[in-house]
């Protein structure tokens, strides 16, 4: 009797992750080490400057002022998800890009924003879009990932689960 082979799984998609992680880093070693601190640089005027900025919290600075204990619980949060979404990776078919793609990206922005809180005890922000006086709260190639990820699963989830119900 012959051993069944495993069948490849999507794992391999987490060297885009590391990609994301690599490029966030880098961008945020730029900024700590080009950029003032809360001074905008515009990039393209009425539109977009390069802003330094920090956030204790997540998304929109929620929970930046809670004192602390925010940094531990969205850093065990993050980890915890992405331990959660490179499992199942590890049960997606490696052809099947359209789950790969947007779990490699969440977890690639959540290990980013991780590497931040840990190693300066907030997330480095650097992008800022506006227009006039109208501001986007800042991000960075983390965060851009993390929301791209985290439409690509809810587009591909909707989209796949209705060919599902009409194929079935």
């Amino acid at each position: 009797m012959t051993a069944a082979r495993p069948r490849p799984n999507a794992l391999m998609w987490l060297l885009l992750s590391a990609v994301i992680i690599i490029a966030d880093q880098w961008s945020k070693a730029w900024v700590l080490s080009s950029l003032p601190e809360y001074e905008p640089v515009v990039v393209i005027e009425g539109f977009w400057n390069w802003f330094r900025t920090y956030n204790t919290g997540a998304a929109f600075s929620f929970l930046s002022d809670a004192g602390g204990w925010q940094l531990w619980f969205f850093t065990a949060l993050a980890v915890g998800i992405s331990g959660l979404m490179a499992y199942w990776m590890w049960g997606t078919a490696r052809g099947a890009w359209r789950s790969a793609v947007p779990y490699a990206l969440v977890i690639g922005g959540a290990i980013g924003n991780v590497i931040d809180r840990l190693m300066h005890g907030h997330v480095v922000d650097f992008i800022q879009w506006h227009i006039g006086d109208h501001y986007w709260p800042s991000f960075n190639i983390a965060d851009s990932a993390i929301v791209v990820g985290a439409v690509g699963i809810a587009l591909f989830g909707l989209f796949d689960g209705k060919a599902a119900k009409k194929a079935g």
